[in-house]
């Protein structure tokens, strides 16, 4: 991709942040202390998750960014809890793209490395910091946010608490530009020509 394209598509994203409206949500209260899948044999093997035991593996180093999760779909036991959480990997130089969470906040804490993350309020307000390990940072619900671990050499890796079982991820470039909105739709609303609208899409069809 040309510095013109990607100087393109981050003012393309940038002006998203506007244009992307947002549902937001929450998990109802349950009746009962928990909620179990019909036919589940619950013990206490039914409450425990061992999804993130790969991070225990020495020496693990994806070459892209990865969340490993634990919510509802993933842990069942979660359902009606109000709580989730995941595992995010972040080798040398990659991003976490701008998205939203539109059932919950995030609450991240950032064991290794270091983190570039920030948020957009509703008056396009942005908030960044540089996060060293040890430190939390909260993403408001609802509000479009990212992290970029800027350092070429080292990996990064945090782990988010989410109030919700289910917190929802709306990736704001893929939403836009890999489904079927009407190019000609996309160009006027971010003020450009369909043939840009075009070669953003095929960014994101490979």
């Amino acid at each position: 991709m040309s510095s013109s394209t990607a100087s393109k598509l981050l003012t393309l994203i940038i002006s998203a942040f506007a244009i992307v409206q947002i549902t937001l949500a929450g998990d109802p209260d349950i009746l009962t202390d928990f909620i179990a899948p019909n036919g589940t044999q619950v013990d206490g093997n039914f409450f425990t998750y061992t999804g993130f035991r790969a991070l225990t593996v020495p020496n693990i180093q994806p070459s892209f960014f990865v969340a490993l999760k634990a919510s509802k779909k993933e842990f069942p036991a979660l359902d009606g809890q109000s709580v989730s959480y995941a595992a995010l990997m972040y080798p040398p130089g990659t991003i976490n793209p701008p998205h939203t969470h539109p059932r919950s906040a995030e609450l991240l804490f950032l064991v290794k490395g270091s983190l570039n993350v920030g948020f957009v309020d509703t008056t396009n307000k942005l908030y960044t910091q540089t996060l060293q390990p040890g430190d939390m940072f909260v993403f408001p619900k609802g509000l479009v946010h990212f992290q970029f671990n800027s350092n070429t050499t080292k990996s990064a890796l945090a782990f988010s608490a989410f109030g919700s079982a289910n917190a929802g991820t709306i990736s704001i470039a893929s939403t836009l530009f890999n489904s079927t909105i009407d190019d000609n739709v996309l160009a006027l609303a971010f003020k450009t020509d369909v043939a840009t609208v075009q070669t953003l899409k095929k960014g994101f069809s490979s």
